[in-house]
């Protein structure tokens, strides 16, 4: 709510024109996709379930009624369960060294 109308206008147009689900077949890394499935802005079926499909590594991670302002609105459960999937990724990684 503090940004500029004209950035703002800028981002929801490039977000909304934009077709980045061909990026994302590019990706060899584990990646977590995380989403509420109370998403008003990208609605789950149209974006996060779709994603898992096209990334190598993917996991998905979804939270009931959490919109898409949930690592605002939820912090403290976004932020413990990146730190989890990090924590298990670097492990990983270790073990196949």
């Amino acid at each position: 709510m503090m940004g500029g109308i004209k950035a703002q206008y800028d981002c929801v147009k490039a977000l909304s024109e934009t077709d980045f689900f061909a990026d994302l077949k590019a990706i060899d890394v584990p990646v977590l996709i995380m989403h509420g499935l109370d998403d008003q802005i990208c609605p789950f079926e149209a974006s996060g379930a779709k994603s898992v499909k096209l990334v190598k590594h993917g996991t998905l991670k979804t939270y009931p009624g959490f919109p898409h302002g949930m690592p605002t609105t939820h912090a403290d459960r976004i932020n413990a369960d990146l730190l989890e999937f990090v924590t298990a990724s670097r492990v990983t990684d270790a073990t196949a060294a």
